[in-house]
């Protein structure tokens, strides 16, 4: 049997990347990738390999030293990988960017392209279009959304728009002025969503992925109850419903979404806790199942995973447990590409533990295996079988 040029080089590029990472199943397909702050222990962006059938993750390596690469994003090309990172001004002091890099398959390791800025302050979010053209991302600290477009070569050019939020909420410490926590484009890459916790609303932007262009929608936002401080936004795979948890008060809140105008209308608030919220309590993470079946997100403090079933014809979400993540302040967690796994992302103790996602019931069960990754804050997937 004969093989191309490009299959045989892919074959060897893979095998010295299970080398490199120490991996002995020359079976696995699945690179993942972890953002951290590097305020402690860490340098950077780390890498490893999972076993997609048994969830087992290979010991990380550094995949490039950065300062801060707190969320991150893969192109769906899966050649660029996207981070939220610090540069300097004129002056020398710094200003949030975001940093684009090309992967190398070889080794898992990542080499910067360019960085651009993100014009506001704190960024704390970013994603890729579906198209591919654009970087969007939010700035949690002057409470603003940016679209920075992506050259062929996965560089980036200068920032094609800029919005400035503007308003406050009722929680004094918390609410005083804009803090855009996430931004999301709906599945046809038509609107862009931001949860800002400051205002207690869902921005809701037109895209125009050709141009790079953010414009405000009409209806141009829609409200969660007060105090609530939405953090993270995800659509359902119908794209007819879309949920955000709310980071202060602990909730989930669901919305049915039209996508031909990009409105969205509340229908449930739920809580993500089994008891009262405390003061050490907050949301950070939420997802859908690749499947629409079951929604998830971590409770810091409490250090659990919230557990729901999603009615498939109202949206409504059911609690249906807690799971506890083994671990201090889970930050973030990620669904595996097969949707068989839940990877969740301690910061404070500093490990990445594996759950086992039961396909009927949503349920997680822990499957003993654990890494350390020093302040774990985002996990994103390569499958090689894509």
């Amino acid at each position: 049997m004969k093989f191309s040029n490009n299959i045989v080089k892919f074959f060897l590029s893979f095998a010295i990347l299970i080398i490199s990472l120490n991996v002995s199943n020359a079976g696995d397909n699945t690179i993942v990738y972890f953002g951290t702050y590097t305020s402690g222990d860490s340098d950077g962006i780390y890498v490893a390999i999972m076993d997609p059938e048994t969830g087992r993750l290979s010991k990380t390596k550094l995949a490039v030293k950065v300062e801060n690469p707190s969320f991150l994003a893969i192109h769906p090309n899966q050649k660029h990988l996207y981070s939220i990172g610090v540069m300097k001004d004129d002056a020398g002091k710094k200003k949030g960017a975001v940093n684009s890099y090309s992967i190398d398959y070889d080794n898992g390791e990542l080499k910067l392209i360019n960085q651009k800025s993100v014009i506001g302050n704190g960024p704390c979010h970013l994603v890729v279009d579906s198209s591919g053209k654009n970087v969007l991302a939010a700035n949690y600290g002057s409470g603003s959304v940016v679209c920075i477009p992506i050259n062929e070569d996965g560089s980036l050019r200068e920032h094609s728009s800029f919005i400035q939020h503007t308003g406050s909420s009722v929680n004094p410490r918390r609410q005083k002025g804009p803090h855009a926590h996430s931004i999301n484009v709906d599945l046809n890459n038509n609107y862009a969503v931001a949860a800002d916790l400051g205002l207690d609303k869902i921005m809701i932007y037109k895209l125009d992925s050709q141009k790079g262009k953010l414009t405000p929608n009409n209806p141009a936002s829609v409200s969660v109850p007060a105090g609530g401080g939405p953090r993270h936004f995800v659509f359902h795979p119908n794209n007819k419903l879309a949920y955000t948890n709310n980071e202060i008060t602990c909730t989930v809140t669901g919305f049915n979404y039209n996508s031909e105008k990009g409105s969205l209308e509340e229908f449930q608030t739920i809580s993500t806790l089994p008891e009262a919220v405390k003061d050490s309590y907050s949301t950070a993470e939420i997802r859908v199942h690749p499947n629409g079946r079951f929604l998830y997100v971590s409770n810091r403090g409490h250090d659990s995973i919230a557990m729901f079933t999603i009615d498939q014809e109202t949206g409504k979400l059911t609690a249906i447990g807690h799971e506890p993540t083994q671990g201090k302040i889970p930050r973030n967690f990620n669904l595996d590409p097969s949707g068989n796994f839940l990877l969740a992302a301690n910061m404070k103790s500093d490990n990445i533990v594996i759950f086992r996602i039961d396909q009927e019931t949503g349920k997680l069960k822990a499957t003993g295996h654990e890494i350390k990754v020093p302040s774990s804050c985002c996990i994103r997937f390569i499958s090689l079988d894509d």
